[in-house]
C-alpha cells in the first residue's frame, strides 16, 4: 500500500477557513493537520454507526461564526 498522501484542491469560505485556522491553532496543528483530523474522525464516526450521508450535502453549510 503506498503510504504517501495526496494532495487535495480545497475551496473554504472566508468564515469556515477562519474558524478551523482558529481551531488548529488552539490544538498546535497545522490547517492541513486540523482538516485531515477532523475529516479522519468523521470517517470514524461513520464507520461506527454507519449513518447514511445526508441529501442536503451539497449545500453551503451557514456558520454563525462571530
Amino acid at each position: 500500500m503506498n503510504n504517501e498522501k495526496k494532495q487535495v484542491p480545497l475551496r473554504l469560505s472566508p468564515k469556515l477557513y477562519a474558524a478551523i485556522a482558529s481551531w488548529a491553532e488552539d490544538d498546535f496543528r497545522s490547517l492541513n493537520g486540523q482538516i485531515e483530523y477532523l475529516l479522519t474522525e468523521c470517517v470514524k464516526q461513520r464507520k461506527k454507526n454507519g449513518a447514511p450521508v445526508p441529501h442536503n450535502l451539497d449545500e453551503p453549510p451557514e456558520f454563525n461564526i462571530e
